[in-house]
């Protein structure tokens, strides 16, 4: 009998069968991966109104992901065809797999309180602890709340399964690093960060993730550190592009250009100087940075050894930078007014064309984009706005049409929200055309148009950090 997670993994042998929970951006490619260098692999998925369709559709090696996914079509036709992959709502294969990732939203309920929406990942793990079996590695690939893996997951897996985490089983927090558009690459390429609530966990899990990665490498450390290494790689990456908004809006206010600003800091270059800077934009959307500064914020209170030294009466610069990036589709929506204003309208009863419903250029990922706070401020105001998106088919409560020129007919003016890539071929007079208008606004979110074309075409053209254009002389 086994007296040690060590003996357990021992008798269990080595890694063949796998299970992912949680079919999405994620856990998709994951899955598909993991197939090519196991001999199988399980991906559960609830049969849900909103989700099920999944099931089918990868089970006919299919892929249900829309937008530009570099070699993920070919590679699930392939795995599944191969019959190394199977997508399921049957959780209790999970019984048969020797490891089981979980790959589940964590929104919050409530930024300002800091409550986490935990429910759709409790769910999971409690359908994993329901058929854990002994010698199984459990694997939490959600980004969560510092001390997430090491108490509250521990705490559900063993209750449910009425084994002992670090004796009978192993747990451990791999968090994904994937951005949309290129999910393979980003499984691959970048280096895994691998966290353990012990070192035979830590170590079972490199055995999972090491066949996977081409250029990335392993890096181990403890469940807990591994949480906040997510959450503060997300969190900098917010900051990075508040500082990068908040600049682009003092350009806005001294006239000048942001991207010749940025192009003059990213210059300065030699040994030991860094001063590149991201883009701003209309604002930041997607599943990570909206909130995972809430879960590193929540961390530090609930596993804090000691009070944090910090300045009395000083906001956190981390909440500050949300602030700044959840403002931006407010100011959108001042630069459309101002438009609108320049030539003697106002926004009541005008039609709006809205273009880019995703929050990512070139997919079909909307989850908390920023397009829709711009959206509901236009309807407040009693405008009549049209969204085009080619790749998001549908949003609830709002109609998103596939056909660009049944948005941009009759429109008083047109807003810039993605960089989808048909989006940088609009030209003055296609817009034009469609719309009828001589009097016409267009508002560039992401820097994809060239100002001059549309001004000298008598356009009234604002954009983000285009402080040189936004109050240009109108032509005609």
């Amino acid at each position: 009998m086994s007296t040690s997670l060590a003996d357990s993994f021992n008798e269990r042998g080595p890694i063949k069968t796998i299970g992912v929970v949680g079919m999405g951006y994620v856990g998709i490619p994951a899955a598909a991966l993991f197939a090519q260098s196991f001999p199988m692999v399980y991906g559960f998925q609830r049969d849900s109104i909103s989700s099920g369709y999944k099931i089918s559709l990868l089970n006919s090696g299919k892929n249900p992901l829309k937008g530009e996914e570099p070699g993920l079509d070919e590679l699930i036709h392939n795995v599944v065809f191969k019959k190394k992959f199977e997508c399921t709502s049957d959780f209790s294969k999970i019984s048969i797999c020797d490891a089981v990732t979980i790959a589940i939203q964590t929104p919050f309920v409530n930024s300002k309180d800091l409550i986490p929406d935990f429910s759709a990942l409790e769910e999971g793990i409690r359908q994993v602890g329901k058929y854990l079996t002994k010698g199984t590695l459990v694997v939490l690939e959600s980004t969560i709340t510092p001390g997430t893996t090491a108490i509250w997951a521990r705490k559900i897996l063993e209750e449910e399964s009425k084994l002992v985490a670090g004796r009978d089983f192993g747990l451990a927090h791999a968090p994904e690093r994937v951005m949309v558009g290129r999910l393979l690459q980003n499984i691959q390429e970048h280096d895994r960060i691998v966290g353990g609530i012990d070192d035979i966990s830590t170590k079972r899990a490199m055995e999972l993730y090491g066949p996977i990665l081409t250029k990335g490498k392993l890096i181990p450390m403890t469940a807990t550190a591994a949480e906040v290494t997510k959450t503060a790689e997300n969190t900098f990456r917010d900051l990075q592009i508040a500082a990068a908004n908040q600049l682009a809006l003092y350009c806005e206010a001294m006239g000048i250009n942001f991207y010749d600003v940025r192009a003059g800091i990213d210059s300065l270059k030699g040994e030991g100087i860094t001063r590149a800077i991201l883009w701003p934009g209309a604002g930041v959307g997607g599943h990570c940075l909206t909130k995972d500064t809430y879960h590193l914020e929540r961390g530090v209170r609930i596993t804090e050894h000691e009070q944090v030294d910090f300045p009395v009466g000083v906001e956190s610069l981390f909440v500050t930078a949300r602030s700044i990036n959840d403002f931006m589709p407010l100011h959108m929506f001042h630069l459309l007014k101002k438009g609108l204003t320049r030539i003697g309208s106002e926004i009541t009863g005008k039609k709006i064309g809205l273009l880019g419903w995703s929050f990512l250029s070139n997919t079909d990922d909307a989850r908390n984009t920023p397009a829709e706070p711009f959206y509901n401020l236009c309807k407040e105001a009693g405008a009549d706005i049209f969204v085009h998106d080619p790749w998001v088919t549908h949003w609830p409560g709002i109609e998103i049409h596939s056909d660009i020129k049944r948005v941009l007919l009759d429109t008083d003016a047109v807003i810039i929200f993605t960089a989808h890539r048909m989006y940088y071929d609009l030209t003055p007079t296609y817009i034009r055309e469609l719309s009828g208008k001589n009097k016409f606004v267009i508002v560039d979110g992401r820097n994809v148009i060239e100002p001059d074309s549309f001004i000298q075409n008598g356009f009234v053209y604002l954009g983000i950090g285009r402080g040189d254009k936004n109050s240009h002389p109108i032509v005609g």
